[in-house]
């Protein structure tokens, strides 16, 4: 007499092309330093004939539904390392996961490949917030993924500072305003975006968090960009994907005042051609030595200098008012500043060497404000 095997719990089938798809998406969120085991892994969930796969580190969360056959339902949380090494070289085809009543390990097959991974209980996995929690709005995503992208290096990566590890968002009159500073430059960029009635936003949000909705953006249909508030949390959602993160509390420096009323000079010059000629002198601007930008009417002299190395130097023409002037940036710096500037023309405005330097287009709605670094004589 054969014994019937114990009913499977979570049970589906989908290409493997699919599955990875999402799995590596989401597994962005899973936590690599948390003693939290739970926090490690990813979570599966069959459910109303769907699919879900989801991964937090507690600051931020992704979740994502993967199209399958689903042939039971229930929920488990697999190790995300291990999980997304699996799928990564699984051979091409479909993919099957079940879990089985009662044992604490998940099968995965494709193929002739298979696997047995040891699981968690999905009951220890926390909460995650979702847009259905709150008022969710459509939004444009072009000149939102195009301000990101303009402004997004300038945040800091100090956990020292939090809220300079975030990115100033403010929304309001069918404008969008974003704004990220490390300190030793800042970069504010002003677009037009079409609102639905009533939103506005003032939140300063994680960097890592928003560096993920580019990726998001990145692959981009003709999806509108999601967007639910709530009390401490933003989500957004694109493309099937959904993404959350805490907000950051505390002051971000108010860059209006930070904005210098006046400039004693100013160079404008070839977007494209200078950035290429900084390039080349960059390269011998190592150590954290400084790029030296001589300017005089007509010309720009770029000069790099590292001891024990060897020097570069460099001359363009450009158009320049002021009195000659010689100040010292950082190239990196300088070069993102440059990179940021969506228009054939860069203009850079000066006080003198002691004082920040402004990159912009020329207009009020992007510009960069970069610190300098003091020059030897």
């Amino acid at each position: 007499m054969s014994v019937d095997a114990p009913p499977s719990t979570l049970s589906f089938t989908a290409p493997r092309e699919t599955v990875a798809t999402v799995l590596q998406a989401v597994g962005r969120a899973v936590s690599s330093r948390s003693s939290v085991q739970i926090l490690g892994g990813i979570l599966l969930r069959t459910d109303n004939g769907s699919v879900e796969a989801a991964a937090t580190d507690m600051e931020l969360s992704l979740r994502a539904t993967i199209d399958a056959k689903i042939a039971g339902e229930g929920a488990v949380v697999v190790p995300g390392r291990v999980l997304l090494d699996i799928v990564r070289v699984l051979p091409p085809g479909e993919v099957t996961f079940a879990q089985l009543s009662g044992e604490s390990m998940m099968s995965i097959t494709c193929g002739s490949a298979s696997y047995r991974v040891h699981t968690y209980d999905a009951t220890d996995f926390p909460e995650l917030p979702t847009a259905a929690d709150g008022e969710t709005h459509s939004l444009p995503p072009a000149p939102f993924f195009d301000t990101l992208a303009t402004v997004g290096k300038a945040a800091s990566r100090d956990e020292s500072r939090p809220v300079l590890t975030g990115i100033l968002i403010r929304l309001a009159g069918n404008r969008l305003v974003m704004a990220a500073t490390d300190s030793y430059r800042l970069s504010v960029k002003e677009s037009p975006i079409e609102l639905p009635p009533g939103l506005e936003l003032d939140a300063v949000v994680p960097a890592r968090a928003l560096n993920e909705v580019a990726r998001l953006g990145a692959g981009a249909g003709d999806s509108s960009l999601e967007l639910a508030v709530q009390q401490n949390q933003i989500i957004f959602g694109y493309s099937g994907m959904w993404l959350s993160a805490r907000r950051i509390d505390g002051q971000f420096p108010n860059y209006e005042q930070l904005k210098p009323d006046s400039f004693e000079a100013e160079m404008r010059a070839s977007r494209d051609e200078l950035g290429e000629v900084v390039r080349r002198v960059a390269v011998l601007a190592q150590r954290n030595t400084a790029l030296r930008l001589g300017l005089s009417e007509g010309q720009l002299s770029l000069r790099s200098q590292t001891q024990d190395v060897g020097e570069a130097e460099e001359t363009m023409p450009v158009s320049f008012t002021g009195e000659p002037i010689e100040i010292g940036f950082n190239p990196a710096f300088f070069l993102e500043g440059l990179e940021s500037v969506d228009s054939d023309e860069v203009v850079l405005r000066l006080i003198n060497p002691l004082r920040p330097g402004l990159i912009s287009d020329g207009s009020d709605d992007f510009w960069y404000l970069i610190m300098p670094i003091r020059l030897a004589s």
